[in-house]
């Protein structure tokens, strides 16, 4: 039997009890409210993981990229959402070469990528579903809500496409009202409407204040991190995810070095902090080098030793699963399961 003291650090630890009550708690309030939930891969990557959400309840994944997607497939998954703009021939000739076996919906928010997405369907001689993505406050993909009913009517007319409702990222209840003009307009349009698909890790507890989504994708509820726990949206104890790290180092009775760097834990940062280290919640990961944690311990009454294991909640668990060739899943001490990322890397 192997046990996690067995293993070299940094190595990412993920506690299986954990995770399994986040997955069964997010499935129990979608059935709840009458949701849909579609389990977005992209946080672990894992197409075990994806089989356990999916006999939770889930009706299918979504996936951020096509190369993810891909992968998913060749492991049994075919009910896939990609809500993102694929760009480009290659990538929507590799998308309408899944959409073959397989049920894909995508998303577009431009003619243009309208126009790629029905090329490639008709190479292909199948027809694509496809969301139309509404513009939401942080302002990154979606169209305006003027464009959507142009951008239906662009899909409904051609014979490769379907129209298969709208996508909205984050589902704040603030969106509700400019979701519910776009309906409006779409109904008086005479065009149809099959989903509603809603996500955010933030958003997801409040989806059911906003009664037009139908569905909800989540990915980061899977593992919760720092980020997830210090905004409220996860307690520490649903953080599933740890980094077992060791202290290489202890220059200055203040300062300790962990063998976790950017390369481990990634560059993101809570107010300029990069993690949290469970054994001394006081402690600050304040910088990070490639392979090295920059620790201050000042407010720290105990302090470590070198050679001391600790677990760091990391502040994004999305890239930091992004970073691993493989990680554990652990129940108490033992290591139960080891679980290659077979989607790592793949971001095309």
């Amino acid at each position: 039997m192997m046990t996690v003291h067995d293993l070299e650090t940094p190595s990412v630890l993920i506690d299986l009890d954990r995770m399994e009550r986040n997955i069964a708690r997010m499935q129990d309030y979608c059935n709840a409210h009458g949701l849909a939930f579609r389990a977005h891969i992209k946080t672990h990557k894992i197409p075990d993981i994806a089989r356990a959400q999916l006999d939770a309840g889930a009706v299918g994944i979504a996936c951020q990229k096509v190369s993810e997607a891909e992968v998913f497939a060749r492991a049994g998954f075919n009910n896939i959402q990609i809500p993102y703009n694929i760009v480009g021939p290659k990538k929507t000739a590799r998308l309408a070469d899944l959409a073959l076996y397989n049920k894909v919906t995508v998303s577009a928010d431009h003619p243009i990528t309208v126009r790629g997405l029905a090329e490639a369907a008709r190479a292909n001689d199948i027809n694509i579903s496809v969301l139309v993505e509404l513009m939401t406050e942080i302002e990154r993909t979606g169209a305006p809500v003027e464009e959507i009913v142009n951008l239906a009517q662009q899909i409904d007319r051609d014979e490769y496409l379907h129209f298969a409702g709208l996508l909205v990222y984050p589902t704040n209840p603030s969106i509700r009202p400019v979701l519910q003009e776009a309906l409006a307009q779409l109904n008086a349009a005479g065009i149809g409407v099959d989903v509603v698909s809603g996500g955010g890790t933030g958003a997801a507890f409040h989806a059911h204040e906003v009664p037009e989504v139908t569905e909800i994708r989540v990915g980061t509820y899977v593992f919760n991190d720092w980020r997830t726990a210090r905004r409220g949206w996860a307690a520490y104890e649903d953080c599933a995810m740890t980094i077992a790290a060791t202290v290489v180092s202890r220059p200055t009775p203040d300062r300790a070095i962990l063998d976790s760097g950017s390369k481990t834990l990634s560059n993101d940062h809570e107010n300029g902090l990069h993690g949290y280290i469970v054994e001394y919640p006081e402690a600050r990961i304040y910088q990070l080098s490639e392979e090295h944690g920059h620790v201050d311990m000042s407010a720290c009454e105990n302090r470590p030793t070198v050679g001391e294991r600790v677990h760091v909640i990391p502040v994004h668990t999305c890239v930091v699963t992004n970073l691993h060739n493989e990680i554990y899943g652990v129940r108490g001490e033992e290591v139960e399961v080891v679980w290659p990322v077979a989607a790592r890397g793949l971001v095309w």
